[in-house]
């Protein structure tokens, strides 16, 4: 077998997926650099990278969206004294933990766009989520 049978999809997944660099996948697979180099662009992980790069970025979006939308109504009801909906607690409280994790995507993206704004946190989150609880019990 060859190096590229037995290396080459690991190596793939490396970049793409674990964003690895060059020297990082040869280091790891005991290869050397220009035979990476040389898979890399056979294989188009570049191009592979930029699709999952995006993808992830798109879902992270979704994800954080619909958090916020889920939040402004438990508030809005929270604020017209009306009673909040047990399902939307649910939800939001299923999802919280994806949410923290988009907070890596938060920064990068703050970097990216160079916004000073008010960075969002679980703290307020968490926040929200008891004072709903309070109200219901």
């Amino acid at each position: 077998m060859s190096k590229q049978q037995l290396y080459g999809a690991e190596a793939e997944r490396m970049y793409v997926i674990d964003q690895l660099t060059i020297a990082e996948i040869a280091s790891r697979l005991r290869a050397n650099e220009k035979t990476i180099r040389s898979w890399k662009d056979a294989g188009d992980w570049e191009i592979k990278r930029g699709a999952y790069l995006k993808s992830k970025q798109s879902f992270h979006e979704e994800l954080y969206e619909f958090g916020r939308l889920l939040l402004k109504k438990i508030r809005e009801d929270m604020a017209n004294n009306i009673p909040v909906d047990a399902n939307r607690l649910y939800t939001l409280t299923r999802i919280i933990p994806q949410l923290i994790k988009v907070k890596d995507y938060e920064q990068i993206a703050k970097q990216r766009d160079n916004e000073s704004g008010k960075e969002p946190g679980s703290a307020d989150l968490v926040k929200t989520v008891e004072d709903a609880l309070k109200q219901l019990s």
